[in-house]
């Protein structure tokens, strides 16, 4: 374990990882501060730098990436009242009052900074610890477990979708259905091929990956923009370090919406926008200055910002040990794992534990040099908030094919990922979540593979699901998941409806 850990830091500490880690993180901070650019779109597109890289490497920049852009994203939510990503949508409700009523931009904005470190590095902290612990317990897990796990992850759709279980459905459908095209590693048939060569191995990810998440955005961007006049704003930033005095009246705050921001990523199918609304109701509800709360609180833009930085580890816990991921940005780091012959799962922490190590030091890394970033280089992120769209979306949209066409040098990798922009673009005008799409194609071999295995283990029979304990477990949870927004709603009319008719 010495060894696996001092390989680990030097490969973690070398200049080339940290330059990457740099890059990564303060490009994801820029993407962040940019409203209509997400956590997802960021990493999406620059996704396809990694494979220039060895190792881990490639992994820590898209760390970076990860952690820049949901910090990123407090920037003009307190200064433009415009969150940059979901995640950051609660911060408004305090910081822009801070930033405009208050006068005091310099302030929100180094409060939300400490926070979003604190809560980053306290997630990384308990991934470190509770994640090997996790692992040895799935190292118990044989196919019939995989399976119900993969089914269990494909169950969280209609968490990650727009609250239409229907659509939800549909979504995990048409990635579960992208998911078989290709030649069936059990029995060896193809399956809507087509006769292509192409198809053969299935389409690649990384094309869909791009299409769906930054091609469709900039479609999506350029209709919003259309016609639309940039007004440019100015911004002015005095002291950025948070007092003595603020620490100590936001400190337990902090801590606590830490904790819980690290247990809601825990969960597949929540996010940083659900952990921030949650840290924030609790805040208000122990704090002495419940009547602050909405006028510039400090209390309140600090459990924002912890509660959802400190997603980003939980998320990482059983994408890493379980090979589920927590939301749709770890989805993609899951998925950028596996084109670098990375399995995430119980024998990852066995096979690959440099790998591991490296990755748990790199998350540490990312929030520290976020913090350095944010509390240095705040005045100049906060110009970013300036930047015209006319400027912006030609950027990205040139990025989307020269990312997809350095994968394979192929053109027919170039033509599947505009066709799949288009794609997500419709899908994003009905409300579709692209997470659903891409949890289906992640987990729906692993489930089919494991599905197939398991009946080969039991000579075809179905038994073997019921007669597995962690199995059944797991199959039932994922029932209740995937009917959860239709349970949930109806549970709480009938307690409704108890407590009228208690109350007449």
């Amino acid at each position: 374990m010495t060894t696996n850990l001092i390989t680990a830091f030097t490969e973690a500490f070398s200049p080339y990882t940290i330059i990457l880690l740099l890059a990564g993180t303060g490009a994801g901070i820029l993407i962040g501060a940019m409203p209509g650019l997400s956590v997802n779109m960021g990493i999406a597109l620059l996704y396809p730098l990694t494979f220039a890289f060895d190792g881990v490497t490639g992994i820590i920049m898209l760390l970076g990436v990860y952690c820049g852009a949901i910090y990123g994203g407090s920037i003009s939510a307190i200064l433009l009242k415009t969150p940059g990503t979901p995640a950051s949508a609660a911060t408004t409700l305090d910081g822009y009052p801070m930033a405009n009523q208050m006068g005091q931009p310099g302030r929100a904005l180094g409060l939300s900074t400490m926070a979003s470190t604190f809560g980053g590095v306290f997630s990384a902290v308990c991934l470190m610890i509770f994640a090997p612990q996790l692992a040895k317990v799935a190292l118990s897990f044989s196919k019939p477990e995989y399976f119900a796990l993969a089914l269990f992850g494909i169950s969280i759709i209609t968490s990650v979708s727009s609250g239409s279980v229907l659509k939800g459905v549909i979504g995990g459908l048409v990635g579960l259905f992208i998911a078989t095209i290709g030649v069936d590693a059990m029995t060896g048939s193809m399956r809507f091929t087509f006769k292509s060569t192409y198809l053969l191995g299935g389409i690649s990810f990384i094309p869909i990956l791009i299409g769906l998440f930054a091609f469709s955005q900039v479609l999506l961007s350029v209709e919003e923009e259309y016609g639309q006049k940039h007004e440019h704003k100015k911004v002015k930033i005095h002291r950025v370090l948070p007092t003595a005095s603020d620490i100590k009246r936001v400190f337990g705050t902090m801590l606590r919406s830490s904790v819980i921001g690290t247990f809601i990523g825990c969960i597949p199918g929540t996010g940083g926008d659900i952990s921030s609304f949650i840290s924030y109701d609790q805040a208000k509800k122990w704090s002495k200055y419940k009547d602050n709360f909405g006028k510039g609180e400090p209390q309140g833009i600090v459990a924002c910002e912890a509660g959802n930085n400190s997603v980003s580890g939980g998320a990482m816990i059983p994408m890493l040990t379980l090979g589920i991921p927590g939301d749709g940005a770890t989805a993609i780091l899951l998925g950028a794992l596996m084109v670098q012959g990375i399995a995430p799962g119980p024998l990852l922490f066995q096979n690959s534990p440099v790998q591991v190590y490296t990755i748990f030091i790199g998350l540490l890394m990312a929030n520290l040099v976020m913090g350095l970033f944010g509390f240095s280089l705040i005045r100049i992120f906060a110009q970013v908030i300036n930047v015209p769209k006319k400027i912006l979306i030609p950027i990205i949209f040139l990025m989307t094919f020269v990312g997809t066409y350095s994968y394979n040098h192929s053109m027919i990798d170039v033509y599947v990922m505009v066709g799949f922009g288009f794609l997500g673009y419709f899908l994003n005008k009905m409300e579709f979540s692209m997470s659903s799409v891409i949890l289906g194609i992640i987990l729906g071999s692993t489930a089919e593979q494991n599905f197939s295995g398991s009946l080969m283990m039991s000579g075809g029979s179905f038994s073997i699901f019921v007669t597995h304990p962690i199995c059944l477990i797991f199959l039932l949870i994922s029932f209740v998941s995937l009917l959860s927004p239709v349970l949930g709603p109806a549970v709480k009319r009938i307690f409704r409806r108890e407590k009228a008719s208690k109350q007449n």
